[in-house]
């Protein structure tokens, strides 16, 4: 594992404080012009070079006719050209001194044997003119705390601790909404391509030494240095989790790969194992691969795999536990002291046991303070998964009922939603134990909202949070497995 982020040769790749773009245009119908789009609107600081045979400008930008008239060495080249152009362009780019470059152009090895030259040729320039590169055939990168996407849809949301290298583009740039609704973000996405020159384990080395990530997600298709894999992820598991979802193990998902990426994929067996030997936890979809990164990025490591469940109803709470179960946690009985507290929080019509089902509570608030704050003390307890439920129509309801000005409900519902989440946050805040919620409520509810922008994780369902906190505690034991074995 590399010990200064700098040392990395996809630093200046990620980090570039110049770029030049060859293969965008005017015309805004193409790949390259959108990646040039894509690049200003997030309000990238550096210089941008448009490489150009004829247009003087290109989107308002100064355009250039060919590498060698650029009046400085930019960090990076962008190439979304032609492919047969491609190799040409990378020696020119050599004969400048441009040293990283990314090329987004396809029809390379994925397409057979002309391909295969043509990538050949590209690795035999690269090693002349002591070029890294990433792809061909890759969808580029997107590194929102630099404000640098150079990929084809533009960058939504925020900036975020989730990095990920992945074999298809598309895992990259399709995520980028459905992270937002989350509240999540990429720290870096990096799409490998080929791989030709920069692999998936030189982004997982980068990944790994990068100050905004906190979980690492790897989408694999096929891992060509198996043993370099290994090696790599365990220095990295003890600092960091890794999350990878591997999707060659069946026949219909490697021939998809080859023809994807030209890489050839193993059975899922073999996976199963290299990831085992690795401390990779590894997903079964794409749901999986986020909701996991989502938890280990958010939440403190449990001392083991012990749960109480928090519910207003009895079924979320059965599903829950029956969750639970399936995933391989434990629902301990509460201590006799921690059953005394929590006695006066709970009607008759309620349930004293794991998992805790409240029907209805006096103080609403004391169902995202008091009573989590009991539970979470529970010493037989590693974790508090907690069931949210709350309509915003109930809470608007209930506050027309007590004869409120019209003009002053929607603030107060906000001061009630707002103080239910801090008291939740602030729990967070003070407790060593991971807290998780699940709820059925879509992500426009203002209390889910919330309490997401407080970093707490809000699953959809009782499956996915069950999942979750369970790669918590396997995250737990692999980490302790590889430092012992380090």
């Amino acid at each position: 594992m590399i010990r200064n982020i700098k040392d990395s040769p996809l630093y200046r790749i990620v980090n570039p404080r110049s770029v030049a773009f060859l293969g965008a245009s005017n015309r805004f119908s193409a790949m390259g012009t959108n990646l040039l789009s894509s690049l200003i609107s997030m309000g990238f600081a550096g210089n941008i070079y448009p490489i150009h045979p004829q247009e003087q400008q290109v989107q308002n930008l100064a355009a250039f006719k060919c590498v060698l008239d650029l009046p400085q060495v930019p960090d990076v080249a962008v190439m979304v050209l032609p492919t047969q152009l491609v190799p040409q362009a990378m020696e020119q780019c050599g004969q400048k001194g441009i040293r990283h470059i990314i090329v987004v152009s396809g029809g390379f090895k994925e397409v057979g044997k002309a391909g295969i030259r043509l990538e050949a040729k590209l690795t035999q320039l690269a090693r002349q003119y002591d070029i890294r590169f990433l792809g061909p055939n890759c969808i580029g990168i997107a590194n929102p705390h630099h404000h640098y996407n150079v990929t084809f849809l533009p960058y939504v949301g925020k900036p975020g601790f989730i990095g990920m290298a992945s074999q298809s583009g598309s895992f990259i740039t399709q995520m980028f909404e459905y992270l937002a609704e989350l509240d999540l973000g990429f720290s870096t996405g990096i799409s490998v391509g080929n791989e030709a020159n920069i692999d998936i384990i030189d982004a997982m080395e980068y990944l790994a030494a990068c100050p905004h990530t906190k979980a690492i997600a790897l989408y694999i298709e096929a891992i060509r240095r198996g043993r370099a894999f290994i090696e790599t992820a365990r220095s990295i598991v003890p600092h960091k989790p890794i999350v990878a979802l591997y999707v060659g193990g069946s026949e219909a998902g490697k021939r998809a790969g080859f023809s994807h990426t030209g890489a050839l994929a193993g059975p899922d067996k073999l996976y199963d194992g290299l990831f085992q030997q690795s401390g990779v936890i590894r997903a079964d979809s794409i749901t999986e691969l986020f909701d996991f990164c989502w938890v280990l990025g958010s939440c403190p490591l449990p001392q083991g795999n012990r749960v109480i469940i928090q519910t207003q109803s009895g079924g979320p709470g059965a599903a829950a536990a029956d969750a639970c179960g399936r995933a391989g946690l434990d629902l301990p009985e509460f201590s006799p002291h921690i059953l005394e507290k929590l006695a006066p929080f709970v009607p008759h019509t309620g349930s004293l046991k794991n998992p805790v089902d409240l029907t209805f509570t006096k103080n609403p608030l004391d169902y995202f303070d008091g009573i989590p704050k009991i539970l979470l003390a529970e010493p037989n307890a590693d974790m508090l998964m907690i069931y949210i439920l709350t309509p915003e129509k109930a809470v608007t309801r209930a506050i027309e009922a007590m004869a409120v000005p019209k003009d002053q409900i929607k603030n107060l519902a906000g001061a009630y939603f707002d103080d239910q989440a801090t008291a939740l946050a602030t729990l967070k805040q003070t407790c060593a134990k991971p807290l998780i919620g699940f709820s059925f409520h879509n992500r426009q509810n203002p209390m889910l909202r919330r309490i997401q922008k407080h970093k707490i994780p809000v699953l959809p369902s009782p499956n996915r949070a069950a999942k979750a906190m369970a790669a918590l505690a396997r995250y737990r034991r692999l980490r302790e497995i590889m430092t012992h074995c380090g």
